[in-house]
């Protein structure tokens, strides 16, 4: 019978021991770099979402100053503005003159009535 005796354990080289110690601080830097970059995804989703709710309700806003624009510049309102407040009229035919390139052409019989029918 083959006693078997219990092996003394080797000693580790000293090549062995500074691989094991670079890669384990190999990991933990790495553990480390993933923490960081974690956090600075995180803040920079949290700064995209920030700027796109942000840039939302300047939409919005952007598309509510399109309807008060148009709004204001409405013909008619204009028109009302112009009679009521400035006590402009629409011309008569007499008083229109046709301009065409450097020459002043004056059609009193052929005149047609300006817009808004005044």
């Amino acid at each position: 019978m083959n006693r078997s005796h219990p092996s003394q354990p080797k000693p580790l080289s000293p090549g062995v021991i500074l691989v094991v110690a670079f890669l384990w601080v190999a990991t933990v830097a790495s553990a480390i770099g993933v923490v960081a970059t974690t956090q600075v995804v995180r803040r920079d989703v949290n700064s995209l979402e920030t700027l796109r709710r942000e840039a939302s309700q300047l939409q919005v806003q952007w598309g509510q100053y399109l309807l008060e624009q148009s709004t204001w510049a409405a013909y008619g309102r204009v028109e009302n503005a112009a009679v009521s407040e400035l006590n402009m009229m629409a011309p008569t035919p007499e008083e229109m003159v046709m301009i065409s390139g450097n020459h002043v052409i004056e059609k009193h019989s052929q005149a047609e009535p300006a817009a808004g029918g005044q």
